[in-house]
């Protein structure tokens, strides 16, 4: 789907720290949404979650730099580090180039996976919310 220019797979879910799941066999591939990285400008660093890390629904992980600013990546489930995407290390920019393919941040054995699917918004749900978002920003930067 497209809210407000920016694009936002239907297949995928969100968090309200703009980062998307999708489920892929017993894992969930995670990464941040086309708004964050039009916002973000070229995407510079990213931290790359090693191997087992653990990560927490909500909770931060790593951070996600550009010549902007330095953001926070989110965890959308909760579970352990399945794989990094180590070719961000020397290509962040993938993140800008193919944020729902190629720039995935990592790969999650969640711990609870209904559970925390269930905290997560997809559809029309998360059209309504990130148009809410979008025009928030609009605002604060007026």
């Amino acid at each position: 789907m497209e809210v407000a220019g920016y694009n936002f797979p239907d297949e995928l879910y969100y968090d309200q720290n703009h980062f998307w799941a999708r489920v892929e066999g017993d894992l969930v591939v995670m990464g941040t949404t086309d708004l964050t990285q039009k916002l973000a400008g070229e995407i510079t660093f990213v931290d790359v979650p090693a191997e087992d890390d653990e990560v927490t629904q909500g909770k931060p992980f790593g951070s996600i730099e550009s010549g902007k600013w330095v953001g926070r990546v989110y965890a959308p489930v909760s579970g352990s580090v399945a794989q990094g995407n180590e070719a961000l290390e020397d290509e962040p920019e993938l993140i800008n180039a193919d944020c729902y393919g190629a720039g995935w941040i990592c790969k999650i054995k969640p711990s609870d996976l209904p559970a925390e699917l269930g905290g997560l918004m997809q559809g029309q749900a998360y059209a309504d919310w990130v148009l809410g978002e979008i025009e928030r920003m609009n605002k604060e930067q007026a």
